[in-house]
């Protein structure tokens, strides 16, 4: 999985309403966000249905690949909420109502005046032998198990479970950025652009084209986890832009 200061990870997000339309994603942006601050680089995003062979399937693939997998959705009180028993399927172990998390829930739920009934109990089942992950907006624990961590998928449910989970994660090197502002279209510099990432390997250069309603221009954005190879590759863009401009002046075109 690459050199040991790399932490690599994948998000897993369940539910046919998020295949369906019905319900927006917003869980894998913030996800993406905190783990490039903690130095994680996010590689994989997967969207599945509430189907418990899609779910271990992905679910295998992922956490064999990776050093870190998060799951969201799937872990409430209804019938489709799979995910508890899909993970305990893909560890080979029992999927149990843990003591600990019935304790909570109880508590919470006598504090409110409710009924603990049998499909709120279903929030507290999980694969035997889990950690809970905190859940400080609604009690109802997720869980860990080996490397695969299991939240809920109502956002803020599940920002208070990765603040929870990520800062006890081993982080790697932080990927540094800078933005360079080139005055020409993708269609300008794109054979050129393709060979300075060849030449920067250890660099990932971005290409974001804006229009002004008059003419293209594209912000150039450059990542690595060396100041170094970030000077290199900005410092050949800048050549790139001066041999373009120089061409452009020489025909005639406007620049």
């Amino acid at each position: 999985m690459g050199e040991t200061t790399i932490k690599t990870a994948a998000m897993l997000a369940i539910g046919d309403e998020l295949l369906s339309g019905r319900t927006k994603d917003k869980n894998i942006g913030h996800l993406a966000d905190v783990l490039t601050l903690a130095g994680i680089d996010l590689k994989e995003v997967r969207i599945v249905s509430d189907e418990e062979d899609a779910i271990v399937e992905a679910l295998d693939a992922l956490r064999h690949r990776y050093h870190y997998v998060f799951t969201s959705g799937g872990i409430g009180p209804t019938h489709d909420d799979i995910t508890a028993d899909a993970v305990s399927r893909a560890f080979g172990v029992p999927c149990v109502h843990d003591p600990d998390a019935m304790a909570l829930l109880a508590a919470m739920y006598e504090r409110r005046g409710m009924e603990f009934t049998e499909a709120r109990q279903r929030m507290a089942r999980m694969p035997e032998g889990a950690r809970h992950i905190a859940n400080p907006v609604s009690t109802a624990p997720g869980f860990i198990i080996g490397n695969v961590h299991v939240m809920a998928g109502v956002p803020q449910v599940f920002q208070a479970m990765v603040q929870n989970v990520v800062p006890t994660l081993a982080g790697g090197a932080k990927v540094l950025s800078r933005s360079v502002t080139c005055p020409f279209g993708e269609g300008d510099i794109g054979t050129a652009l393709g060979a300075i990432q060849k030449n920067n390997p250890e660099t990932s250069i971005g290409s974001y084209p804006k229009f002004d309603g008059d003419r293209f221009s594209t912000e150039l954005v450059i990542r690595a986890r060396q100041s170094e190879r970030i000077d290199a590759a900005e410092k050949d863009i800048l050549a790139m832009i001066a041999e373009i401009a120089a061409t452009k002046a020489g025909i005639g075109e406007p620049v």
